[in-house]
């Protein structure tokens, strides 16, 4: 499997909402996150990354993405997936009631490697944006 194949199967698995216990098999232990959104400020572990996204399909079910973009660069151990969030709240478990709202949020995510495991990612994405979408803010 290639570094390209791991990080497109973590990719499908952490935005299908899988969380971390399907997603760790193509991540170090201890693999990191950053993101400059307040609204994942206190999350620094991929784990707790994959399990949030889980938990964003309860109040949207219907989430989905678009993917615009995907490209490996090699000499880096890189490889950034770009892509379109679409999802509407109408289920339970949102920051209030259901808004019946939608939204299309563009994101990135920067996938770092360490031999065949990824071991940081940084997500690239405008949360004030999706979260007024959704009528969280």
């Amino acid at each position: 499997m290639t570094n390209v194949d791991i990080a497109t199967a973590f990719f499908e698995a952490c935005e299908t909402g899988k969380g971390w216990e399907i997603c760790k098999s193509w991540c170090v232990e201890d693999a990191t996150f950053s993101c400059q959104a307040e609204a994942l400020a206190d999350t620094i572990t991929l784990a707790s990354y994959a399990d949030w996204m889980k938990g964003l399909l309860t109040p949207v079910p219907d989430g989905r993405y678009k993917l615009t973009a995907f490209a490996a660069d090699d000499e880096r151990g890189t490889i950034v997936a770009a892509a379109e969030f679409h999802g509407t709240q109408t289920g339970p478990g949102g920051p209030v009631a259901p808004t019946g709202k939608s939204v299309v949020s563009d994101y990135a995510y920067v996938m770092q490697f360490d031999g065949d495991k990824i071991s940081h990612m940084t997500k690239i994405w405008n949360d004030v944006h999706a979260l007024r979408g959704l009528g969280w803010a």
